[in-house]
């Protein structure tokens, strides 16, 4: 029994490692998204300019 619960808690950590490994590139290349609109949002601006 007491091998079977080990067992299950490894395959439970492994998933969790994994799972906030791809969340960690998800969230970075949210983080590019964002900062890619708000240059393009920047630019928009400067453009807009009456002075």
């Amino acid at each position: 029994m007491f091998v079977h619960k080990r067992r299950l808690l490894l395959i439970f950590a492994l998933v969790l490692v994994v799972q906030g490994l791809a969340a960690c590139n998800t969230i970075s290349g949210a983080g590019q998204d964002i900062g890619a609109a708000g240059e393009a949002i920047e630019k928009k601006a400067e453009q807009k300019k009456k002075y």
